[in-house]
């Protein structure tokens, strides 16, 4: 069983899709593009895809890969009725195993949300490298989780978190999750891909109680087969959420970081 399994329906509806101005940024990677090709890595349920149709021309290409055939299959329900004359493909292989079957296929902008601690970081931007036309970007990005934001809800939710479960972010059935002790920014600069901008996007978020709850049952820190009392857990959770909310919102200030990285003297 893959870690996120069962959980595609909530990550579908739940997770947060990229802010307008990340959609903006990565848009001007692609601009002059006849044809421009996405390669996601990490797809889920294709929050990155869905966010960026609406900035794609219709001859666009995209392809998502992500271990769990479950998510894809729920990308592609989510995307095929929005697609227009693009395309979108998946493949259920992991990040730096992606090889595309076309002999001359060559990618405009590889992305990567959210997922990039879960990979082979060395192995990731030597695949790019095979797969990324001359002037081709790489994109790691992220904002967090409501593990890690400052909010005063997002605090105690932790510290409830944390009453079940232990200090230590979880991961998977028994296992725990540590903070990586490199940067993605070295990872970056190992590879091809070592002319590296740093972008810091200013993003505010509203949520309620129930989309929370939602978004937690997709998130490898919390998901209900971490909790032996999961129905207890989000009855005391839910209650915590409704004393800090404010007309039956939750508002989130964060910054939502994206490592925009090429090969050394290529430019769009």
């Amino acid at each position: 069983m893959s870690l996120f399994d069962s959980v595609d329906h909530y990550y579908a509806r739940y997770r947060p899709r990229l802010p307008d101005h990340v959609v903006r940024l990565l848009a001007g990677e692609l601009a002059g593009a006849e044809t421009p090709r996405l390669l996601d890595l990490g797809a889920g349920t294709g929050q990155v895809a869905l966010s960026m149709l609406a900035v794609l021309p219709p001859t666009a290409r995209m392809d998502l890969v992500d271990q769990d055939e479950g998510m894809l299959r729920t990308a592609l329900d989510e995307l095929r009725p929005r697609l227009g004359g693009r395309t979108a493909t998946v493949h259920a292989v992991p990040a730096e195993k992606f090889a595309p079957a076309q002999p001359h296929y060559r990618v405009d902008l590889i992305t990567c949300c959210r997922a990039f601690h879960w990979m082979d970081r060395a192995a990731v931007p030597a695949m790019a490298d095979r797969v990324g036309a001359p002037q081709a970007v790489v994109a790691i990005m992220g904002d967090g989780s409501l593990r890690t934001h400052s909010a005063e809800w997002t605090v105690a939710l932790r510290g409830l978190i944390q009453s079940h479960l232990g200090e230590d972010r979880r991961a998977g059935a028994t296992g725990t999750c540590r903070e990586p002790g490199r940067r993605y920014e070295d990872d970056l600069a190992d590879s091809a891909f070592s002319d590296i901008v740093e972008h810091r996007i200013s993003f505010s978020r509203a949520w309620t109680p129930l989309s929370v709850l939602g978004c937690l049952r997709s998130i490898s820190f919390a998901r209900p087969d971490l909790l032996a009392d999961h129905a207890g857990f989000e009855e005391r959770a839910e209650d915590l959420l409704h004393q800090h909310a404010q007309d039956a919102v939750l508002h989130e200030e964060g910054v939502f970081t994206v490592l925009l990285a090429r090969r050394p003297g290529t430019t769009r």
